[in-house]
């Protein structure tokens, strides 16, 4: 039996938005990533306020997140939707 489909696993890698470090403790990773930072997170972006006419910059925390997911592929040699072809 030659094996016809060789799937590629790939890694998506993504970040939380940034917001205040101490408000970052319970943020979560959308559905179906896994959280890969504890705790604060990551303090390494700036989040903006808007307070009348000036937006202030401040520093803030973000989550790490990742997600594996299997993109279907042909083993060499192979093609088509069912890996058939020859």
């Amino acid at each position: 039996q030659v094996k016809k489909q060789c799937d590629q696993k790939l890694l998506i890698r993504m970040k939380t938005k940034c917001v205040p470090c101490s408000l970052n403790l319970d943020t979560q990773c959308p559905a179906g990533y896994t959280k890969i930072t504890n705790g604060t997170g990551t303090p390494d972006c700036r989040y903006y306020l808007e307070i009348k006419a000036h937006t202030l910059s401040f520093p803030g925390c973000r989550h790490r997140c990742v997600k594996e997911f299997e993109q279907p592929e042909c083993c060499q040699g192979h093609w088509g939707p069912d890996c058939m072809g020859k």
